[in-house]
């Protein structure tokens, strides 16, 4: 009888041992678990990879960075329409612009040390890969699309709760916000009296100065800010003022 030896041994495909265990301490250090981890090895895997290993059928992150980014519109816009009620369809636009283009996005992956878990080719590792803005962008976003197929649109919400939104509450995206308009606009549906802004302060060399700025609604103040130039004391002494306002309205 002959024996069909093709299939003794059959190819092996999919991921290395090597990337299964980097991804279980990256899974375990994130406290993520995949249900299916294939999706977590694709998301950090760079076209330059798969170029050098095409036999084993790998598949790099450019789909998954396609739908990471349409999840990562929604959910930044969803908290942003939720979180800034007075905010003008033109602020929201321009505020979530600024939340998910390349260059904040390339500070949410440095922060989670993305760039070590990236798998490069080998021409692509030695020409300084893992620092290429455009590629950890990109596999934040892959990594999203492989996050929210593997687990659904809330568990996603839950992990940017954690590295993205906090961020915005606390200004860090300020330079595309008004917070002077969002304050007087809120004061108006109140109906509460007259905003002023004053200088409190200046302090530091003239190269180098500080200002010090509180917003007052009639007599009261509301909130003091501190900025490298007067508007930006004043938006940061109204951003800190608008947040007053939501904690009291929490309280009562």
């Amino acid at each position: 009888m002959k024996v069909n030896r093709k299939n003794n041994h059959p190819k092996k495909t999919g991921f290395p041992e090597s990337v299964k265990q980097q991804f279980q301490k990256f899974q375990n250090h994130f406290e993520i678990q995949f249900n299916n981890p294939t999706l977590l090895y694709q998301a950090f895997t760079h076209s330059s990879y798969v170029n050098e290993h095409r036999r084993k059928f790998f598949t790099d992150n450019e789909r998954l960075e396609f739908l990471g980014d349409a999840v990562l519109e929604l959910s930044v816009s969803q908290y942003l329409f939720q979180q800034y009620e007075v905010m003008s369809e033109g602020q929201l636009t321009k505020l979530r612009a600024a939340i998910v283009c390349e260059p904040s996005l390339v500070v949410f992956a440095n922060e989670l040390g993305f760039g070590k878990y990236v798998l490069l080719g080998k021409g692509e590792e030695l020409t300084g890969g893992r620092e290429r803005p455009a590629l950890l962008a990109d596999v934040f976003e892959a990594f999203i699309g492989a996050l929210y197929l593997d687990q659904g649109l809330e568990v996603v919400v839950s992990f940017l709760e954690k590295i993205v939104f906090p961020k915005i509450e606390v200004g860090a995206f300020s330079h595309v916000m008004d917070y002077k308009s969002q304050l007087q606009e809120v004061i108006q549906q109140k109906n509460n009296g007259t905003l002023s802004y004053e200088i409190v302060e200046e302090k530091g060399p003239a190269h180098n100065r500080t200002f010090v700025s509180r917003v007052i609604l009639n007599t009261k103040e509301l909130g003091v800010g501190i900025g490298r130039s007067k508007k930006e004391a004043e938006q940061q002494a109204a951003r800190l003022a608008i947040l007053a306002i939501k904690d009291q309205e929490q309280e009562e």
